[in-house]
């Protein structure tokens, strides 16, 4: 056999080339598979999970998980970090408009992304499984990430002292755990008036960041 006959035999034997990693079509079954896994983890826990389980469930060869993500614990990490950017990105969007606006418009897209993402927000919030370093360290990120975008909305910049920043985390817990009990209880409350509640939880903020940092004077409100 020769060389150009085996290319065509490994390609055949496993539907997936290496060179074909990069292409558009090995990019979208890597995103397909990350969009299963959400799903899968969200009904079951992450030892109760196999990767016979996942494949099985993915209806596709465990080769092919192995392929993409190593293991499952890479798997899994993708799948965080897959939400983790969309979140991001929702709740950051807007930094064309005024500083109080903008803090608004943060805050309703937080909501929005928990809201129609229900079981991606609930792995970011919760840090994934028992206590596992790097999932708690992507958690972390979207938590840092959220405190400068409200910080830029409010002040103009992501660079503030320590007690303004952890002021600000201390609301993005409050968020957080308001969000939970939001969205696990049916959203019994509409979500302008939980998105107002916060907007006004952060306002009380930044007027006690105020009179603690003076130079961190609170944006007027609208």
């Amino acid at each position: 056999m020769n060389n150009s006959q085996q290319r065509g035999t490994d390609r055949s034997r496993d539907g997936e080339r290496p060179q074909a990693r990069g292409t558009d079509r090995s990019v979208a079954r890597r995103a397909e598979l990350i969009v299963i896994g959400r799903k899968l983890f969200a009904d079951t826990s992450y030892d109760a999970l196999s990767m016979d389980d996942i494949a099985r469930q993915a209806r596709v060869a465990k080769g092919l998980i192995y392929y993409y993500f190593k293991s499952k614990r890479g798997y899994y990490l993708a799948i965080i970090e897959d939400s983790v950017a969309d979140l991001v990105e929702r709740a950051g969007s807007g930094t064309e408009l005024p500083p109080t606006e903008r803090v608004h418009r943060t805050i309703d897209g937080y909501l929005r992304y928990a809201e129609h993402h229900q079981a991606a927000y609930r792995t970011i919030v919760s840090g994934g499984v028992g206590f596992d370093a790097e999932v708690h360290a992507i958690r972390d990120g979207v938590r840092e990430a959220m405190i400068g975008t409200i910080a830029d909305g409010a002040y103009g910049r992501r660079d503030v002292p320590a007690l303004v920043r952890t002021a600000l985390l201390g609301w993005l817990c409050s968020v957080e755990g308001v969000t939970l009990d939001w969205i696990g209880a049916a959203r019994e409350l509409e979500r302008d008036t939980v998105r107002d509640y916060l907007v006004r939880m952060l306002r009380e903020t930044l007027g006690v960041i105020e009179e603690f940092e003076p130079a961190f004077p609170a944006p007027p409100a609208a």
